[in-house]
């Protein structure tokens, strides 16, 4: 067996990675959302998985989406509120969220500062589902989240 050579990548100014390319979050206008980059830090074929960062500038969130995979994220930079199911969260640094399957999510930086987290999803895995009229009405049910989405 070929030895595996080790891949290393150093961190560069702030949170960008050498070598790592920082990418738009979406295509423009393909769902809603404001001000997020991504950056994908490890994708290899030996591992089933896709490591990312996401930063959400001041003010900004990701799409109110779902999917049949699961997400496991980490805050690392910045503080924020996300939505889980029909739960928002205040998120900090070390903060760690777990997204089940097919349930309705998005994260929203605070307007001082940005919103950092990685996450760790299925190399291979299924688009997002938007939400329709009534998946954004049982939603709005609760007034928490009614607050807190945006689309």
């Amino acid at each position: 067996m070929a030895a595996t050579r080790a891949k290393t990548k150093r961190a560069a100014q702030g949170f960008t990675w050498e070598g790592v390319e920082v990418l738009a979050y979406k295509a423009e206008g393909a769902a809603p959302f404001k001000d997020v980059t991504r950056q994908v830090l490890f994708e290899d074929p030996h591992l089933a998985a896709q490591w990312r960062y996401f930063e959400v500038a001041p003010g900004g969130h990701t799409t109110l989406e779902r999917h049949q995979h699961v997400h496991a994220v980490m805050v690392i930079r910045g503080r924020g509120a996300c939505l889980v199911g029909d739960e928002v969260y205040t998120i900090e640094p070390h903060d760690l969220i777990s997204v089940p399957p097919l349930t309705w999510h998005q994260f929203r930086a605070t307007e001082r500062e940005p919103l950092g987290f990685l996450c760790l999803v299925n190399a291979e895995r299924d688009r997002p589902e938007l939400p329709g009229p009534q998946d954004l009405q049982a939603l709005r049910q609760n007034p928490r989240v009614a607050a807190f989405i945006r689309v």
